[in-house]
């Protein structure tokens, strides 16, 4: 692509461009009936309107488009009355900051009018609205993002962000420490899409500008973490971006348990490649639990620092649980059976991926016969019918056990004796075993 420099920023010595800098093909996403309805009830006003952001990055690499996002100088309320005339639902999602949902059928776009920043705090920053496309794209955060493109795939590129894209580079723009200082999340995001866009060496004074401000990472809110750390560990190798992340120092004021970047690397590998059994997709919460060194409680600590959900503290806690809980193919199958029963088979499932990784983390040429002990312990997991111990403590009541701590000891007991007859008794063999040992009790 031909490239028109008018002038050169003072960051790197890039030229800033005008005009448009290449055409990509129309693809589906850009010929879809919502997609063409959505911008002729905004063009038909005479109005421009332009694909903006990870739509345009990924269909320059020819990669899936999850979100359609539009930019246009129509004002937020303009585009609202255009969208209900032509019969398009509208939602002021941020109309504020010029933001508007539209949704046709099962489709969502967001539609931004273009701004500039007035004033800048943190998350929330005091707009203005413009005309100007190239004003809009000096505020992006990365020269990648900053790419917009017509309805006939025509890119604007103002920044360089297709020579970045191409090069696999990950740059701020404009001055890299002031963009983190204006939202310390945009921190986060530099190795959140590294990890998805980069080839090594990472930018340098981006870099610099991450490790210098990283310890202003403990000012942003546990679910703005969350949801760049989470994003970042499903990326298809994680483990190479968070050992960046350590060695530059920045990691540690968010995740200072961090110890098993190896140990991810091959879980990541199973994951993507090394396996193939129905259902197995890369796995946020199990990624974390195998980068993690800590315990249940260390887990739990995790989970509030990072405000996951009740479900996913849970899981990870227990994926970080009792060490004698750890899985291993030295198990025959009963005892196998016995802790797929104690831990549940999702659980035991993860434990077991978790567990090989770490085999594979320091070894990674493993001999053919571990591996294939390891997936058949993991199609036995999936294989595992969950079964439910009998009784209940009614049952102890109804024999005349006592309201006390001695329900929970007597069932406990029955139940320690029914796992150790790989869960067959049946309901009256533990009911009969229930009798003798509360008669025993009271004799």
């Amino acid at each position: 692509m031909a490239r028109h420099p008018t002038h050169f920023t003072e960051e790197d010595d890039e030229p800033l461009i005008q005009g448009p800098m290449g055409q990509v093909a129309p693809q589906p996403w850009m010929k879809a009936a919502s997609t063409k309805k959505l911008l002729a009830a905004i063009t038909g006003s005479g109005a421009e309107a332009r694909f903006v952001g990870g739509c345009v990055r990924d269909a320059v690499l020819k990669r899936a488009v999850k979100d359609i996002d539009i930019a246009t100088p129509l004002e937020p309320e303009a585009v609202m009355v255009l969208l209900e005339k032509n019969g398009i639902h509208a939602i002021p999602t941020g109309i504020a900051h010029g933001t508007i949902t539209a949704v046709i059928g099962k489709d969502h776009f967001e539609i931004t009018t273009l701004r500039h920043d007035v004033e800048n705090f943190g998350r929330h920053a005091r707009v203005a609205f413009t005309d100007d496309w190239r004003a809009d794209a000096l505020r992006r955060d990365f020269t990648i993002n900053a790419l917009s493109m017509t309805e006939d795939g025509l890119i604007h590129d103002p920044v360089n962000g297709l020579a970045d894209l191409g090069r696999g580079r990950v740059r701020f723009v404009g001055n890299a420490q002031q963009r983190i200082q204006e939202d310390v999340l945009r921190l986060l995001r530099f190795f959140r899409f590294f990890a998805y866009y980069g080839r090594p060496p990472a930018h340098g004074a981006s870099l610099a500008a991450c490790r210098l401000n990283a310890h202003l990472l403990p000012n942003l809110s546990g679910e703005r973490i969350r949801g760049e750390m989470m994003r970042l560990l499903l990326a298809p190798d994680p483990a190479g971006v968070l050992t960046l992340m350590q060695g530059e120092k920045v990691l540690p004021h968010i995740l200072p348990e961090a110890k098993h970047f190896g140990r991810l690397r091959q879980l990541a590998w199973l994951e993507d490649k090394g396996l193939h059994l129905d259902g197995l997709e890369r796995d946020p919460t199990r990624r974390l639990a195998c980068l993690v060194e800590t315990d249940a409680a260390g887990a739990e600590t995790i989970a509030e620092r990072f405000r996951l959900s009740n479900q996913d503290k849970k899981r990870l806690i227990a994926l970080c649980g009792q060490a004698e809980q750890d899985v291993s193919i030295e198990f025959n199958r009963q005892e196998r059976r016995h802790l797929l029963y104690r831990l549940g088979k999702d659980t035991f499932f993860d434990r077991a991926l978790i567990a090989w990784a770490g085999e594979r983390s320091l070894d990674p040429r493993s001999p053919s016969a571990s591996s294939e002990a390891w997936t058949d312990l993991l199609i036995q997991a999936q294989a595992w019918v969950e079964v439910e111990f009998p009784l209940k403590g009614r049952d102890a009541l109804a024999l005349g056990v006592p309201h006390g701590p001695l329900i929970g000891e007597l069932l406990d007991g029955v139940r320690q004796w029914w796992e150790g007859g790989d869960f067959k008794p049946d309901r009256a063999a533990c009911l009969a075993r229930l009798k003798a040992a509360f008669e025993s009790k009271i004799r």
